[in-house]
């Protein structure tokens, strides 16, 4: 950031007073720009005892396989997101379960939601943004062509879950930076 968005003159990078962290400061009209991650919310879509995957249409990562997932908008909850881009690239329509994945990328300022959620009708679609949508059955999933460590972890707890005497699906936290993208901070 160079320009203040409220005046337009030229900002810096300063602690303000009161304050722990390195901030862009107004230098005229002093209104401190905060900037904080960004939510990507999604859906661990299952169907039967296959999950849904979307190729990537658009970058990063075009080609690759990933989880429904994209960017949180203003004035929507979490859980409004997390359908809305189901709906828009896989043009599914699912029922949300239960929150499932929260992993904070610590390298890109993203926070992840990924919701557990049931795909009622084995019905979807490609869209502007996915090549290609399929249900894949766990010992189908490209491993090797996964998007993003945040998928892969989400589809490695899934599975594990499932296989359990009494799947319970419980919360996972993670905190993820580069060489550690399968850290896992469970809490």
């Amino acid at each position: 950031m160079n320009f203040c968005s409220q005046c337009g003159h030229k900002v810096s990078l300063r602690i303000p007073a009161g304050d722990n962290r390195e901030r862009h400061v107004c230098d005229h009209c002093g209104s401190i720009h905060y900037q904080n991650p960004r939510i990507v919310a999604g859906c661990l879509p299952v169907h039967g005892h296959q999950v849904l995957l979307c190729k990537r249409a658009i970058e990063p990562r075009y080609g690759l396989w990933t989880l429904p997932a994209g960017f949180m908008e203003n004035g929507e909850s979490t859980e409004e997101a997390a359908l809305r881009e189901t709906l828009e690239e896989a043009r599914a329509e699912v029922v949300l379960r239960k929150l499932y994945t929260v992993s904070s990328i610590l390298h890109v300022n993203q926070v992840q939601m990924i919701y557990l959620a049931d795909l009622p009708e084995a019905h979807f679609g490609s869209s502007e943004e996915t090549l290609e949508t399929r249900l894949f059955s766990e010992d189908e999933i490209p491993w090797d062509e996964l998007a993003f460590p945040t998928i892969r972890n989400a589809l490695r707890f899934f599975f594990a879950d499932r296989a359990e005497t009494s799947p319970s699906f419980p919360l996972r936290h993670l905190a993820l930076s580069p060489g550690h993208e399968e850290l896992l901070l469970e809490s």
